[in-house]
C-alpha cells in the first residue's frame, strides 16, 4: 500500500486530470503527472512496485506508439489488465499520468502489467524508476537535432539506461541497427535479436541521409549486403569483423496487399504468417518488434498472430479518416528517415492522391527544420500528384519542394485552415494524403474530433 504523500500526490493529479477533462483542456495526459511527481518525486518508482508482473518499457526514434499499442493488444488479448500510456505522451510526467488514471482514490493501481513508451532522453529516469522486466529498443535515428543532439548523445544516454536495468531483465532489440547491436552485445543470453531478412524490399543503396555509416567498434566505414530502411540493415565491418548478430526473431517476407501487410516470421524452427492492417517496411519493423517481445514473455504464437491481425493504426500512425466525403490518410512526419519512409509508402500503394504537407516548429517538434533538407521531397516526382503545404513553417517545406522541382498547389496557413482550403481542391469522394509534424497532427486531430469524424487521441 502507498504512504501518505503518494496518497495525496495521487489523489491530486486525479483532481487535475478529472477538472481538463471537465473544462475541455484536453485529455490531462501530462499536467497530472507533472503536478503529482511535484508532490512525490518517487511516485513512479511506488506505484510500478504496486504491478504484479512488472513493466515493458519501449523506446526509439520512430515506432514506439505502434510497437507499443501492438504489445498492449497482445496482451490485453490473453486476459493480462495492462497500463499503457496509450496517447504517446512519453515523458515522466505523461508516464506519472497514466499510472494515476489507472490508480483509485485510495491509491490502488488497477493493472498486471504496464506497457510504457519512452522518449529516448527520458529513459535511463524511467528504467531506474519501474525496472522494466522487459526493454524493447527499435532504432536510433536523428531527430530534434536542437534537443537530442546527434545519434551519439543518444547512444550514450541509452547506455546509461542498460546499466540501470536489474540484472535480470531482458532486452529486445532491433538487429538491424548496428548502434544498437553494438550497446547491448554483453546482454547475451538476456538478449533478443530481430531483424529482416527479404532482399526484396531493400533499398537499391544505403541513402544518402543515412544517420550512422561507420562501425560503432572501430570507426571504419560499415558494409551493407542489404540496406531495408535509413542505416539499418545487413552490415559488416572489413576493419573489424564487427558484423549484425545472429537473428532470435527474422522477417524472412514482407508482402503488401491492399488491406495491409503480410510478414512471415522465423522464430527457431516454428514460421508464422502475421497479418496486420498497417503498411509499410517500418511497420514490418514494428510488427517483428512486437512479435519478439510477444514470445519472449511467453505468448502463444497464435494468440499473438490472431491479434495482431486486429490491432488499428495510432493516432497519426496511418490513419484514415472521412472528411466531407473525401478519404484521408494521416502520416507522421518528424524527421527524415520517417518522412522518407513515409513518401516511399505513398509510392508503393499507387494510389493517386493529393498530398498536403504541414510542418511546425513548436516545442514538441523542435525548432530546427534544417532536416526538412534531407528528405527525399524529390520522391513526390513520381506520384504526379499535386502537392500543397501548410502549418507555421509552410514556407520552408515550399522552398524545398520547389528546390526538388515541385511546384506547391498550394500554400495555406496554419492547420485547420490549411485542411479547409486543401479539402476544397479535392473531388467529391476522393483521397488525400496529410502529412504532418507532431503538432500539425495533434491540432488537426482536435479539430477532426470536434467535427465528430475522428475520437480525440488520448482516447484512442
Amino acid at each position: 500500500m502507498v504512504g501518505m504523500a503518494t496518497r495525496l500526490a495521487i489523489v491530486t493529479g486525479r483532481i487535475v486530470a478529472w477538472m481538463m477533462r471537465r473544462s475541455g483542456l484536453g485529455g490531462g495526459t501530462a499536467l497530472p503527472g507533472l503536478v503529482a511527481l511535484r508532490l512525490a518525486p518517487d511516485l513512479l518508482t511506488r506505484l510500478a512496485r504496486e504491478l504484479p508482473s512488472g513493466a515493458i518499457v519501449i523506446a526509439g526514434t520512430n515506432g514506439k506508439t505502434t510497437t507499443a499499442r501492438l504489445v498492449a493488444e497482445s496482451l490485453r488479448a490473453g486476459g493480462v489488465q495492462v497500463v499503457h500510456n496509450r496517447s504517446g505522451s512519453n515523458l515522466p510526467r505523461g508516464i506519472a499520468a497514466t499510472f494515476l488514471e489507472a490508480t483509485d482514490w485510495l491509491g490502488r493501481l488497477d493493472g498486471d502489467l504496464a506497457v510504457l513508451e519512452v522518449d529516448e532522453f527520458a529513459l535511463p529516469t524511467v528504467v531506474r524508476a519501474v525496472k522494466p522486466r522487459l526493454l524493447v529498443l527499435l532504432n536510433l535515428f536523428r531527430d530534434q537535432l536542437d534537443r537530442y543532439g546527434e545519434l551519439e548523445t543518444i547512444a550514450r544516454t541509452w547506455r546509461r539506461a542498460l546499466d540501470e536495468l536489474s540484472p535480470d531483465a531482458t532486452v529486445v532489440i532491433n538487429a538491424d541497427d548496428p548502434i544498437l547491436a553494438e550497446l547491448t552485445a554483453d546482454f547475451r543470453e538476456r538478449r533478443w535479436t530481430f531483424g529482416l531478412e527479404d532482399p526484396a524490399v531493400a533499398l537499391p543503396t544505403l541513402p544518402h541521409a543515412a544517420d550512422w555509416r561507420l562501425c560503432p567498434r572501430c570507426g571504419a566505414a560499415l558494409e551493407y549486403r542489404c540496406v531495408f530502411l535509413g542505416h539499418l540493415g545487413q552490415y559488416c565491418c572489413p576493419g573489424c569483423g564487427f558484423t549484425r548478430p545472429a537473428l532470435t526473431v527474422a522477417g524472412q517476407r514482407v508482402r503488401h496487399g491492399s488491406a495491409g501487410l503480410l510478414l512471415d516470421v522465423r522464430w527457431g524452427d516454428r514460421t508464422v504468417t502475421v497479418r496486420s492492417q498497417l503498411a509499410g517496411v517500418y511497420n514490418a519493423y514494428n510488427l517483428l518488434a512486437a512479435v519478439s517481445a510477444g514470445f519472449a514473455l511467453g505468448l502463444e504464437p497464435e494468440q499473438l498472430v490472431a491479434t495482431l491481425a486486429e490491432v488499428p493504426a495510432a493516432f497519426g500512425r496511418q490513419e484514415r479518416v472521412w472528411v466531407a466525403g473525401r478519404e484521408l490518410t494521416l502520416l507522421l512526419v518528424k524527421n527524415p528517415t520517417g518522412f522518407n519512409e513515409a513518401l516511399r509508402l505513398l509510392e508503393s500503394t499507387r494510389r493517386k492522391c493529393p498530398v498536403l504537407i504541414m510542418i511546425n516548429d513548436l516545442e514538441a517538434d523542435g525548432r530546427d527544420v534544417s532536416w526538412l533538407w534531407d528528405v527525399d521531397v524529390e520522391a513526390l516526382r513520381l506520384l504526379s500528384v499535386p502537392v500543397s503545404v501548410g502549418g507555421i513553417r509552410s514556407g520552408e517545406i515550399a522552398l524545398r519542394l520547389t528546390y526538388a522541382g515541385i511546384e506547391p498547389q498550394g500554400r495555406y496557413p496554419g492547420v485547420v485552415e490549411a485542411l479547409d482550403r486543401w479539402l476544397a481542391t479535392l473531388p467529391p469522394d476522393g483521397c488525400g494524403w496529410v502529412l504532418g509534424t507532431y503538432t500539425a497532427m495533434l491540432e488537426l486531430r482536435r479539430e477532426l474530433a470536434r467535427r465528430g469524424v475522428a475520437v480525440e487521441f488520448w482516447a484512442q
